[in-house]
């Protein structure tokens, strides 16, 4: 009894990712919805979201590290880690202007970032961790204001 040997045909989003985008857009602009790839688009669908977060969450921690690095080594304070404040400030402020829903999740999310940076902050720093206070002496509303830049 001979058993059929079942090839794999690679799909278009496997072998061309933008000709599949550029397809499927076309597809729900002609309303041809039983010809979309609908496994695959409910998962870009998903991994936007998932990249909207990854993305505020990097933001928020990069601005906390650099915070911390400003308040704890005032001697070394440059133009790239204030240009750097205001690059992911501005980043965080467009991405909440774009999806004001995500105002919760950075709530959310704060004191996570804030125990990321303090991480970092040691790391790059050379200063022990616990240098550094267990809560975020920053609140969400300093780390979007661009006139915020602690004492140290």
């Amino acid at each position: 009894m001979a058993t059929e040997i079942q090839s794999h045909q690679p799909s278009l989003y496997e072998t061309d990712y933008l000709q599949w985008i550029e397809t499927t857009l076309e597809k729900l602009h002609q309303r041809d919805y039983a010809a979309i790839d609908w496994e695959n688009l409910i998962e870009e669908i998903a991994d936007m979201g998932r990249s909207e977060r990854k993305r505020l969450k990097s933001n928020v921690t990069i601005v906390l590290l650099h915070l911390l690095k400003w308040q704890y080594q005032p001697q070394l304070r440059s133009g790239s880690w204030k240009g750097s404040i205001i690059e992911h400030r501005q980043r965080i402020r467009d991405d909440l202007a774009d999806s004001p829903s995500l105002k919760p999740y950075l709530q959310e999310i704060f004191f996570q970032c804030y125990t990321d940076a303090t991480e970092r902050a040691s790391a790059e720093t050379g200063l022990p961790l616990e240098i550094f206070p267990n809560q975020s002496p920053y609140t969400p509303a300093q780390v979007l204001d661009a006139a915020f830049f602690p004492e140290g």
